[in-house]
């Protein structure tokens, strides 16, 4: 009767009553236990909350004598008697996920705006994948707002029961989001690649892989959404302990699923640069091409420092405030992959509106020397036929420079003959971002119909490039 006396002395000289402080009743024999075994004053509070091995004992006695509810709450009142300030970075946290998903939405709106509206290249699978992948962005970035609503950022002690598990159901939803946009991005990669790579080695391993990914992608959203059984466990488990044991390990679906993605990640890196010796560039084109492909090493990057904020997902005891780092990490890798994947349309975007900015020497001497460059000054003098031609160039979304061995002329060939020789076309410029990294092994064919003794083609009045799988050069 004397210990519960002191204990009850020991809150009315803090201020406040065992009522008034809020604490349930299965905590006071906890508090009772722990001061007569205390070498701190009843009334010394700040040695009471210094004294680890007071705070050791409440903590365990709690544990074993109260509902989860009840420990929440002593926690609350036992950190707020000790002045310990709470956690609280949910502005930050949607400051973050609003940002990044802005620009992402952008860089692929713009992506599919200029194909489709601005050119005649259309869609193909790759932007029709990656405008899926958008789809579930959204309601993913929805989803993570509601987050912050419902505590992310803070200490889940201080939430109140229905909080947490609007908390727990939400990050149910966004992990299963989180996998599902993981596979549809490296989806969608996969199809910029087998739009660029023509070899049949090359396709067959690049549509394993796809196959690959999307057997990765099911068999992890199904992992997390029966991780527990019944489904309503995911977010009401927390209450009762027991019932975890029919629920999954989380941590080990997390770190499988992040371990697969970076040797996926490490993979589809590897397959591009091998075919880049291959193709019919010069040096300084391919270093650029491999330079646009290694961009994407900074996504695995991101997904390796997403790693340390899983050392976290085990075991936490405070999960809507653990759970901040790996919730902002996953977001900045869904959407920096989202730009990375855009950066190929991005570029030639530069280089078609500012070509003397981002495009090479070559390209913006070509476009001066046509007199359709930015600030080129109009042509004097006979131009008739010069602007003929310029007008049907400036239509062309391809240029291509046909390249011939050097051999000497047949006897069946003269001025008015027909000639054959092996040849490639080299790209000059395009609007479509994948046809200038094909390699070219095609027939050239020159038909002649008329021509001076040297071969001039001055004073042609008609000229017609027919670009095939056979280039056919008429005068």
């Amino acid at each position: 009767m004397r210990l519960l006396t002191s204990i009850v002395l020991f809150f009315s000289l803090l201020g406040l009553t065992v009522a008034q402080a809020g604490l349930p009743a299965c905590s006071i024999p906890c508090f009772q236990k722990a001061v007569a075994s205390s070498t701190c004053a009843i009334t010394d509070t700040p040695c009471h909350c210094a004294d680890a091995a007071y705070t050791a004992a409440v903590t365990g006695c709690v544990a074993l004598s109260c509902k989860i509810e009840d420990m929440l709450v002593v926690k609350n009142t036992t950190s707020t008697l000790c002045g310990v300030f709470p956690h609280d970075s949910g502005v930050e946290y949607n400051v973050i996920v609003t940002v990044l998903m802005i620009i992402a939405v952008v860089f692929v709106l713009v992506r599919v705006v200029y194909k489709q509206f601005l050119t005649q290249m259309g869609l193909g699978a790759d932007d029709w994948s990656m405008i899926a992948t958008v789809l579930v962005c959204v309601p993913s970035a929805v989803f993570n707002v509601r987050l912050a609503e419902f505590g992310i950022g803070k200490d889940i002690w201080t939430l109140t029961p229905d909080q947490i598990t609007n908390f727990s159901f939400t990050f149910w939803i966004v992990t299963l989001l989180y996998f599902t946009e993981v596979a549809m991005l490296k989806i969608s990669i996969l199809f910029f690649y087998l739009r660029i790579f023509p070899d049949k080695s090359v396709r067959r391993m690049l549509w394993g892989t796809l196959v690959v990914v999307v057997l990765f992608g099911v068999s992890f959203v199904l992992a997390a959404a029966l991780q527990c059984l019944p489904v309503s466990y995911n977010w009401t488990g927390w209450k009762d302990p027991a019932k975890k044991a029919q629920c999954k390990d989380t941590s080990v679906i997390a770190w499988s699923n992040a371990a697969i993605s970076i040797a996926l990640d490490l993979w589809m890196l590897y397959l591009p640069l091998s075919q880049i010796s291959s193709l019919n560039l010069h040096w300084k084109k391919k270093l650029g091409v491999a330079a646009m492909v290694v961009v994407g090493t900074f996504v695995t990057v991101i997904s390796i420092v997403r790693l340390a904020s899983l050392v976290q997902f085990r075991g936490s005891s405070n999960a809507t405030f653990d759970y901040w780092g790996v919730s902002v990490w996953s977001t900045v890798e869904i959407t920096v992959g989202i730009m990375c994947a855009c950066m190929p349309s991005m570029r030639v975007i530069l280089v078609r509106f500012w070509p003397r900015i981002f495009g090479s020497s070559s390209y913006a001497s070509r476009n001066k020397s046509s007199g359709y460059g930015v600030g080129s000054k109009p042509r004097t003098g006979n131009t008739s036929q010069a602007d003929t031609t310029s007008k049907s160039r400036s239509t062309v979304r391809s240029s291509w420079k046909p390249k011939f061995s050097k051999r000497p002329t047949l006897p069946d060939d003269g001025p008015f003959g027909r000639s054959q020789h092996q040849s490639h076309l080299e790209r000059i410029d395009s609007d479509d971002d994948a046809t200038e990294l094909r390699p070219t092994n095609y027939k050239t064919h020159i038909t002649s119909s008329a021509a001076s003794e040297h071969g001039s083609l001055e004073g042609m009045n008609s000229k017609a490039i027919t670009i095939s799988r056979d280039v056919t050069i008429k005068y």
